[in-house]
């Protein structure tokens, strides 16, 4: 069988879609970035070499006890899809790159799918650069929240009247919360984004000793549910009523995080429901906390989370799962 490496891995848009256009070199390929030592039954874990089907493109575990068929897809985001890896691999690419991100209208022209097929392809990549569990940060640490969700006057009147109803101010829009590790002689600056509740002080505060060391410098507004950070943390605080920068205590680093989310979120995606506002913030963070890399990398970082991570479209469209509060 015939085996790729990294270092194979094209670095643009127009190399990749040719790269990956025939079968074999995109199975190949994955199989070589999933398993470097060769297939392993994702069923029982049987490291024997299985016998390679090529009429199918599948593999057949040789243990005596399991001999079940799998195929490279087993066990990742792309799991039961009927959609070849010629499209699905593209597809990463270009949600991993396209810094402002891309439409699922955009990716259904661009590859021949449906446009509901290219959405749940997209929502199954975020799921794959969805990061996992943090250790705590330090040093220089930024935090702020805010509001997403369209503004009422722009909302068709079924809309408005199902979304916002006779509610006024922030009603209909999600909170999000932002954590940023500023930039230090080792590596660039970092953020963490979550969907919250409220902006209540416990809230906020239970977000903030999740993720940061004690003792570490955490600049924020003048916001009152920051009060009480003092006592754990070097916390600095400046009043946007009267400036935006005292020194090193400012939350610019944070603003401009918001700024390149929110610019996705109205000008490619302009609608998006609370519910799935999570997934949206995993795709902006993965790209902000890799931009240092170049185009070929990030596809590797997003291709190599793939998997142990499943999603099916009954859970993607929320069936049996809590919904979402907005503020």
């Amino acid at each position: 069988m015939d085996k790729r490496t990294t270092s194979d891995t094209p670095e643009t848009l127009i190399g990749a879609v040719r790269y990956f256009a025939d079968p074999d070199v995109a199975l190949h390929f994955l199989a070589g970035l999933r398993w470097p030592e060769g297939p392993v039954c994702p069923h029982c874990g049987s490291a024997e070499a299985p016998s390679f089907l090529k009429t199918r493109r599948i593999w057949k575990c040789r243990d005596a006890d399991c001999r079940k068929q799998f195929s490279v897809k087993v066990g990742t985001v792309f799991e039961d899809s009927p959609i070849g890896l010629d499209k699905w691999l593209p597809c990463l690419w270009m949600i991993a790159n396209c810094k402002n991100g891309i439409s699922s209208y955009e990716v259904a022209r661009a590859l021949g799918v449906t446009q509901k097929s290219a959405w749940f392809m997209l929502h199954r990549i975020r799921l794959a650069m969805q990061t996992g569990t943090f250790g705590k940060i330090g040093g220089e640490v930024e935090v702020d929240e805010t509001f997403i969700g369209g503004k009422a006057r722009f909302m068709h009147k079924e809309k408005r009247a199902r979304v916002i109803g006779g509610k006024t101010g922030l009603a209909g829009k999600v909170a999000v919360i932002g954590v940023l590790k500023r930039a230090d002689s080792d590596q660039h600056s970092t953020v963490r984004a979550s969907v919250i509740k409220s902006r209540s002080r416990v809230t906020l505060h239970g977000k903030i000793h999740e993720n940061v060391e004690r003792g570490a410098s955490v600049y924020t507004d003048a916001f009152d549910s920051y009060r009480g950070l003092a006592a754990d943390f070097d916390h600095g605080v400046v009043d946007h009523g009267f400036e935006y920068v005292k020194g090193k205590v400012h939350t610019n680093g944070l603003e401009n995080f918001w700024s390149l989310l929110k610019r996705s979120l109205a000008g490619t995606y302009v609608s998006v429901e609370p519910f799935h506002m999570f997934r949206y913030l995993d795709e902006q963070v993965f790209r902000f906390n890799n931009r240092k890399t170049t185009d070929g990398s990030r596809f590797l970082m997003a291709a190599r989370s793939i998997v142990g991570k499943r999603l099916t479209y009954k859970a993607l469209i929320g069936a049996g799962l809590p919904a979402l509060e907005t503020c």
